[in-house]
């Protein structure tokens, strides 16, 4: 009887997900058989760019851009923290961390599939004196986060890329 009911729940848990739109992320289908990466090797973000690439996609990174259908060109990767409020002693109580990506598509023949485009992402993050420790690495993990948000940004609109006619 109790596992008649468990097995009643779970297929109206499936149901209602299914319902819901709910599907899991898959892989992205991108336009092109082979890309090359061109970027620095000490950047995190193109780091985990490739490992997006190579887990959830067909793509095949290559590494040699003669030998790709497609190149990704990482112009610029920078990462900000500024000042959005003090408190009444003057010193601060809240940074905003910004993160700029910026990265063009093109083939071996310099015809763009997608134009300079840039990526800005956001974050606020409180601070306090007592807990530095802490607040850095909730930095870090923040900045983190962003570049991983952007990763994504950057695989979805990959997938939109059209060939240069």
């Amino acid at each position: 009887m109790f596992s008649l009911v468990k097995k009643f729940l779970l297929a109206a848990f499936c149901i209602t997900l299914t319902a819901c739109g709910f599907h899991l992320r898959g892989q992205a289908t991108l336009p092109f058989e082979t890309l090359y990466v061109d970027a620095s090797n000490d950047s995190s973000f193109a780091t985990e760019l490739k490992r997006a690439l190579r887990s959830g996609t067909n793509t095949r990174l290559s590494d040699n851009p003669k030998d790709a259908e497609a190149i990704f060109q990482l112009v610029s990767e920078t990462r900000d923290k500024q000042i959005q409020s003090v408190n009444t002693g003057g010193t601060v109580a809240e940074y905003e961390l910004r993160m700029h990506v910026s990265f063009r598509l093109h083939d071996n023949k310099g015809r763009s599939w997608i134009v300079p485009t840039e990526i800005n992402l956001k974050r606020d993050v409180s601070y306090n004196d007592t807990n530095v420790l802490a607040k850095d690495y909730e930095e870090a993990q923040l900045y983190k986060d962003m570049q991983s948000d952007a990763v994504q940004q950057v695989v979805w609109r990959l997938s939109g890329a059209k060939a240069p006619i």
